[in-house]
């Protein structure tokens, strides 16, 4: 079994371009879905409207996958996070020195839903399923922080390729394809700060969102006699730390992209 771990970004739908075209030995596409209230709104558009499509052409199998409870109900990220009796926060947000927490959020809402689909479909100990990641030779650095699970085997197909991203770009483009959004979670506190003066910008109602769950987080936080936590590094509320009229002197390039990023 040969699965890609679809993230929706640049690096994956190259992934899926490659595939389409026979230069990769990979036919089915696993897109870990954290909640359409969780992931950005513009890589979720360009999944339906774009990648399912380019997909359904190629004859490529393309799964969106939900995390789903014991019980067979389905959880978002969103859900978790504004669960009242949750303690701990599974995004990394910023503490009030400007380091992030831990996460727990990739691991949970990517790498267990696609190992647990995996594992369903077949794979064991024994017979592990190939996962292929979408990295890039200029971040390869990120290369041997992907956590795989005991019936996985994980393969880096860009990397035995060389390629990098500005080579994804062009293979995107040559399929006539649109460029992706940048994947992640529309509140994730590794977001650039140039994306958090984007989406307050272009996008007022999601930034508003990402605003309400600062407060409520934090709110929480006070209720347990915790210090404050926030989506930025700076160590204010994001209203603050996010003007309105935001300048352009700070480019922040902390998280380009990430596992569920690519």
């Amino acid at each position: 079994m040969k699965v890609i771990s679809y993230g929706g970004g640049v690096q994956s739908t190259a992934l899926l371009v490659l595939a389409a075209d026979g230069k990769i030995d990979y036919r089915t596409f696993l897109f870990a879905n954290v909640g359409d209230d969780s992931e950005n709104p513009g890589t979720l558009e360009y999944l339906r409207e774009v990648a399912a499509p380019y997909a359904a052409k190629a004859g490529i199998d393309l799964h969106v996958l939900d995390r789903r409870r014991r019980d067979g109900s389905t959880e978002t990220l969103w859900q978790r996070l504004n669960r009242p009796a949750t303690r701990s926060i599974p995004i990394p947000v910023r503490m009030a020195n400007g380091a992030p927490g831990r996460r727990s959020c990739t691991a949970d809402f990517k790498i267990k839903v696609v190992g647990r689909w995996i594992r369903d479909a077949g794979a064991t100990r024994s017979d592990p399923a190939t996962v292929g990641i979408g990295i890039s030779v200029d971040e390869i650095h990120r290369a041997n922080r992907r956590r795989g699970e005991a019936h996985e085997v994980i393969e880096y197909p860009l990397l035995d390729l060389g390629l990098r991203r500005v080579d994804c770009l062009e293979i995107i483009e040559r399929a006539g394809l649109p460029e992706p959004p940048k994947s992640s979670c529309f509140f994730c506190p590794l977001r650039t700060v140039d994306a958090w003066k984007r989406q307050r910008i272009e996008e007022p109602e999601v930034f508003a969102r990402a605003v309400q769950l600062e407060e409520t987080l934090n709110a929480r936080r006070r209720d347990l006699g915790r210090d404050p936590a926030f989506l930025t590094r700076y160590g204010q509320p994001l209203p603050l730390a996010i003007p309105a009229a935001a300048n352009d002197e700070d480019n922040d390039a902390t998280c380009d992209s990430g596992w569920c990023m690519t």
